[in-house]
């Protein structure tokens, strides 16, 4: 499965670039077939993600071609609505192919998703809204078989903010007759850039990122090239290992809007973080102190709050801050993995429910951990850059799952970490 060393205590410093966004690029690549001509897509990113949906692709019909970050996909000879088990179930974001497919092929069969386990994700905000589509969807046998001859637009109110279910309509409704309107919709860039994409191929769709995206259907798609937003969570994972650290740090390709609920956190921790005025406007310059403050209260919410993605990094810092700092998790009842591998580590935490209370500790101590899910893996990580002495981190390839070489980008800015 791969393990990581890492020898804590060294500072980071230099300059070092996000890649492209894996919760852009997966349902952006479910769109790609909406369309029979030619996509490029620039700052593509190699992640193990984005490899099970190009395989996805490529199951179905698609040609695939990479020329280092970008991917030019030819989506003319899509000859399948069956989803293959064996990649869907690696990955929860592969269920957006479901509406593509539906767009394009009229039907579509799909088992469940997998992905991290952290929690009950279900999917029934996605059928719901496919169905008043006016989709046919048979739920038996352990698989979604879906019928959609006629897809008529619809006034679809999701009962939570659901990306994916917002992802999942926008997509099956950019082929539906008429206009369909989602209220209550996610607000995430992340669906800002599928409405982008979407229309850059032709595609009329826009009110994404208020909760009320409008989609008015189209007969066909046309070529398309377009680069996908930084990865504002890998943007993050670097503020965050620069702060643990004590460091002073440039990060290159980051939209610092789409990262402000993470800035404003650390700022509070005592970082000062500002937009670096470099051979680029998309930077951002972080100093952290040599101890951090503890941070009252920290709350998980849909964007535009404090990402969910995020608490565990943070969890990892706050190990270390002045003081005593809550954290309150509302996405995901089982988002609290990382805590047994962080308090071996030395961290003082205790955790009831949703909510877990960080008591900040003058030193963490490098120990053997192992990564039981993505983010989770990466404040394992960040962890480590921080403890005296050597950290062991396994099970690595949940991490491989959402960052592209997370050691040698580490290593380039001064940690000492390689693979084992």
């Amino acid at each position: 499965m791969g393990k990581f060393r890492i020898r804590g205590g060294r500072r980071l410093e230099g300059d070092i670039r996000v890649i492209g966004a894996k919760n852009a690029i997966l349902p952006i690549l479910a769109a790609v077939i909406l369309t029979r001509k030619t996509v490029v897509l620039y700052d593509f990113p190699r992640l193990a993600d984005v490899e099970n949906m190009l395989l996805i692709l490529q199951s179905i019909g698609c040609q695939v071609k990479r020329e280092g970050t970008t991917l030019i996909v030819d989506p003319s000879n899509v000859n399948s609505w069956v989803i293959p088990d064996r990649h869907v179930k690696e990955i929860r974001s592969s269920i957006v192919m479901l509406g593509a497919v539906l767009a394009r092929m009229k039907k579509a069969k799909i088992t469940y998703p997998g992905g991290c386990e952290i929690g009950q994700r279900p999917i029934n905000l996605h059928l719901h809204g496919l169905r008043q589509l006016g989709v046919i969807i048979d739920e038996s046998h352990g698989y979604l078989e879906c019928e959609a001859a006629n897809m008529v637009g619809a006034d679809i109110h999701l009962d939570y903010p659901s990306v994916g279910a917002t992802e999942n309509i926008m997509l099956a409704a950019t082929c539906a007759k008429g206009r369909t309107i989602i209220r209550n919709a996610a607000k995430e860039p992340e669906i800002i850039d599928l409405q982008n994409f979407i229309n850059s191929m032709g595609g009329k769709v826009h009110g994404a990122g208020s909760n009320t995206i409008i989609i008015d259907g189209v007969d066909s798609f046309h070529e398309t090239e377009y680069t996908v937003i930084p990865d504002r969570i890998v943007a993050g994972t670097y503020l965050m290992a620069a702060a643990i650290t004590g460091s002073e740090l440039v990060v290159h390709n980051v939209n610092l809007e789409h990262i402000q609920s993470i800035v404003t956190k650390l700022r509070e921790s005592g970082c000062m973080i500002t937009p670096y005025k470099g051979t680029d406007a998309g930077a951002v310059k972080i100093k952290a102190p040599q101890r951090l403050w503890a941070i009252e209260h920290t709350k998980t919410y849909p964007y535009p709050g404090f990402p969910t993605d995020m608490q565990a990094l943070l969890m990892s810092v706050l190990t270390v801050a002045k003081g005593t700092s809550i954290i309150t998790e509302n996405i995901f009842e089982n988002r609290f993995k990382h805590v047994p591998e962080l308090i071996r580590m030395g961290a003082n935490i205790r955790t009831e429910g949703k909510i877990a209370v960080i008591q900040g500790v003058p030193v963490l101590k490098g120990a053997e951990v192992s990564a039981s899910d993505l983010r989770g893996g990466a404040a394992l990580v960040i962890a480590g850059l921080k403890a005296e002495g050597e950290t062991i981190v396994d099970n690595i390839h949940h991490i491989e799952r959402g960052y592209e070489n997370l050691d040698l980008c580490l290593r380039s800015i001064g940690a000492d970490i390689e693979r084992i």
